[in-house]
């Protein structure tokens, strides 16, 4: 195994790049990540809170990554506690934010797509997260609206109309995961969480949605980050072994 290498992080995405959506990483992905942990410093930087994220990395994930990033960077955690915590309410007001999330109910209201079920919008500190089926869905229904969704393009399309109907603050919606999208202002994407990292001089970034309006995008394509897209857990390893381990 190669020697530990000084000044160099690699920060993985969650969904599909360490773990299938919304499920469980497996075994063999948390012992790889510990192995390579003896090698680069490891970090992760997802869009969900800290809850979501340990129902798939395990209740230890803030010890068992040197850095971790919750809500795209936005909420760092450190030594058990969460640091750094931006607030969209306090960014918008509750005025914008009432207008933000009553056209976007409306608009749901009449998304004609074959179930809906609840929690459309899912407010966190730094962002909302919108799905149109709603994240109370089973994952077979998670499942079914992902390939849905590719055909009809019912997110791309919501997230359209709202980048035109909100242009006035100053907004990104960046589409993550099988059934949502967040919403955020523009600079609160995943590249928020380097300002926490200038000690590195080589950081490197693991994700799935790095096209443009993916929410690894602005990361994926930073100046600050070598970005490497990857299309499952399995060719994660696959890229990490070749980079860092042999």
């Amino acid at each position: 195994m190669a020697a530990k290498k000084p000044g160099v992080i690699v920060l993985f995405d969650v969904d599909d790049t360490l773990t299938a959506p919304r499920k469980e990483a497996t075994q063999e992905m948390l012992d790889f990540i510990q192995k390579l942990r003896k090698v680069v410093t490891i970090g992760l930087v997802g869009g969900s809170d800290l809850d979501k994220i340990s129902e798939q990395l395990g209740k230890t994930v803030t010890n068992d990554f040197d850095y971790c990033f919750t809500e795209n960077g936005l909420v760092a955690h450190k030594d058990g506690k969460s640091i750094g915590i931006q607030s969209m309410k306090l960014f918008l007001g509750e005025d914008k934010l009432k207008e933000l999330i009553n056209f976007t109910l409306h608009y749901i209201a009449d998304l004609d797509i074959p179930i809906k079920r609840g929690t459309f919008i899912e407010f966190r500190n730094g962002m909302i997260n919108v799905s149109p089926i709603g994240r109370n869905c089973s994952q077979e229904e998670r499942d079914e609206f992902e390939r849905y969704d590719k055909v009809h393009n019912i997110r791309p399309k919501m997230v359209a109309e709202l980048r035109v109907r909100f242009a006035h603050l100053n907004l990104t919606f960046s589409i993550g995961g099988q059934i949502s999208f967040d919403v955020f202002p523009k600079g609160w994407d995943k590249t928020y969480c380097l300002q926490y990292l200038e000690d590195f001089n080589e950081i490197h970034f693991f994700g799935d949605k790095t096209y443009e309006g993916g929410n690894d995008y602005e990361i994926y394509e930073s100046p600050k980050t070598i970005g490497h897209s990857v299309t499952s857990p399995d060719d994660t390893m696959a890229q990490c072994k070749a980079l860092f381990l042999y």
